[in-house]
């Protein structure tokens, strides 16, 4: 059986995986470190044009071969896996989260509170703008200070969404555009953003991609990635708490077993499935799966609940403008300590279903120039926005990741089944939820010529987090605030997993900063260079 030893073996090839590899390489130059990812290696940057063009005429799959047949998790929201991940085709929305989501039962007596203070974790929010690199500008909301400026200022706002704020700004609530992991200058040998509207694969470079910081640090030589390689099991060491190796399987040999050994091992394998390889690693010793003592690896499964109102709106929107790029509100962050529970962030954006420009008219005729406006503006109805509130809420213990033994990969293996349920406080304020959401809808259907066509909620949680959450107490938490487990010394989970809470708003940033401030803690473990 091959084998293959390292000082740090990281399991899954996304953000989180890309953030702790160059960060730990800095910190321990000379630590060697294996990246063992299930998925393919997308790294064809040259081809992404011609994916996008595909994508947009006929509707492809802008990225293919980022799935694996039959490893797919029941509810999971993207089957993406690929070296970089579901980051490879992100809307590379930045959002912050706010205090109050690390103090929710100190501060509200609900749920419970983050092990780490928000100053500490503001100071790797910082950490994580200027690594993959996050234009926007300051909020204006005191609450929001920040000790470091943005790495780059924000993208200029499109004909649309400048109509859109002026219109929303009327209400009263302050909008201003979402930060972006987007360059709107040259950055990190990126190019600059043209707003061409196709994120979900960016043909220029200019939205940030993990298969970049990826191919940083394979050219430099500072990790060892192995992909198409499906780890299926951790083993613990002999008379020992601590890990002695990852069980893995290469997907073009499937009857030929791998082993990975090392000093630490990392799971960053994102929220569904880090928690299954957990489950999946039984033994013995350990009947319910590594660092499950406390029988909550899978538990806490998180994300936030969303409505969405589609309105009619009295100023002039041309679709097809960057439609990925919004405006938020943060005015509904917080919740004073003396009313009732809710808080919600607030976005706007252009209704991406709207009518679009055309080159030939309904007989067929070809448009040019000026024909092409023309024939747009005639086509066009009213302008419509897409307005939508994240509202906070909180998981039950039995929100839960499990092993699903009807559903199992070619080697045998149960994949997961994720269920969201809402703890009972929050199911006890959802009236009053839904009640402040549709306030703020009937809010701005009041400004002068507006009309709300449709409301719709949410059918699933978004953003989702979870399956391993952090605490101070073994008994209540599957790792520490580093992502340590509390099981095995030498056992780390870390990104999105370790989210006690998803908050309202997206999570990406703050997987990776919690994954850099991980990365120094694994980096410790270790002797400086140069060191005796």
């Amino acid at each position: 059986m091959p084998v293959f030893e390292s000082d740090v073996c990281i399991v899954g090839g996304g953000i989180s995986s890309a953030m702790f590899a160059q960060r730990l390489s800095e910190l321990r130059a000379g630590v060697s470190i294996i990246i063992v990812e299930a998925g393919e290696s997308i790294f064809d940057r040259k081809n992404r044009d011609r994916y996008r063009q595909r994508a947009s005429r006929y509707g492809e799959n802008p990225w293919p071969g980022d799935v694996i047949a039959d490893q797919a998790a029941t509810n999971i929201i993207s089957r993406t896996m690929a070296v970089g991940g579901s980051a490879l085709h992100w809307g590379g929305t930045c959002n912050r989260f706010s205090e109050e989501d690390l103090r929710l039962k100190s501060l509200y007596g609900l749920y419970v509170d983050w092990p780490l203070e928000w100053s500490e974790l503001e100071r790797f929010y910082c950490e994580a703008e200027r690594r993959i690199g996050v234009s926007g500008e300051p909020s204006p909301f005191k609450e929001d200070a920040r000790s470091q400026p943005y790495p780059m200022g924000p993208l200029p706002l499109t004909w649309n969404l400048r109509q859109l704020k002026t219109w929303g700004d009327q209400s009263g609530i302050p909008f201003q555009p979402t930060p972006q992991a987007k360059n709107t200058r040259p950055y990190d040998g990126r190019a600059v953003c043209v707003r061409c509207g196709t994120c979900d694969i960016c043909p220029t470079g200019a939205r940030y991609s993990p298969d970049f910081t990826f191919k940083q640090l394979l050219a430099a030589k500072k990790i060892t990635l192995h992909d198409r390689t499906l780890v299926r099991r951790l083993v613990p060491r002999e008379g020992a708490s601590s890990i002695a190796a990852a069980q893995a399987v290469h997907r073009d040999r499937p009857d030929e077993p791998l082993e990975y050994r090392a000093r630490q091992f990392i799971v960053a394998s994102g929220y569904a499935w880090s928690a299954h390889l957990l489950l999946l690693s039984t033994s013995s010793r350990y009947p319910a799966g590594l660092a499950n003592r406390s029988g909550l690896v899978g538990k806490y499964m998180n994300g936030h609940s969303f409505t969405t109102a589609m309105f009619e709106v009295p100023v002039d929107i041309y679709p097809g403008m960057n439609p990925d790029y919004g405006l938020i509100s943060r005015q509904f962050f917080r919740c004073a300590t003396d009313v009732p529970y809710v808080r919600n962030d607030l976005r706007i954006w252009e209704n991406p279903g709207a009518t679009t420009p055309r080159l030939k008219d309904d007989g067929g005729r070809m448009l040019f120039g000026d024909e092409v406006i023309a024939d747009w503006r005639a086509r066009k109805p009213r302008g419509t926005a897409r307005v939508r509130a994240y509202t906070d809420v909180h998981p039950d213990k039995t929100s839960e990741l499990t092993l699903d033994q009807a559903v199992k990969n070619r080697w045998g293996d149960p994949m997961p089944r994720i269920e969201h349920r809402l703890d009972m406080q929050t199911q006890a304020r959802a009236e009053r939820t839904d009640a402040q959401v549709r306030g703020i809808f009937d809010r701005l259907a009041k400004l002068g010529d507006t009309k709300i066509v449709s409301t719709s909620k949410g059918q699933y949680l978004d953003h989702p987090a979870g399956g391993c959450r952090m605490g101070h107490d073994p008994a209540t938490s599957v790792c520490d605030s580093y992502g340590q487990t509390h099981d095995h010394d030498n056992l780390f989970v870390v990104g999105a997993p370790t989210l006690p809470s998803a908050g309202c708003t997206n999570g990406t940033l703050t997987f990776v900063a919690l994954t850099l401030r991980s990365a120094d803690r694994v980096a410790e473990t270790f002797p400086k260079s140069g060191a005796g």
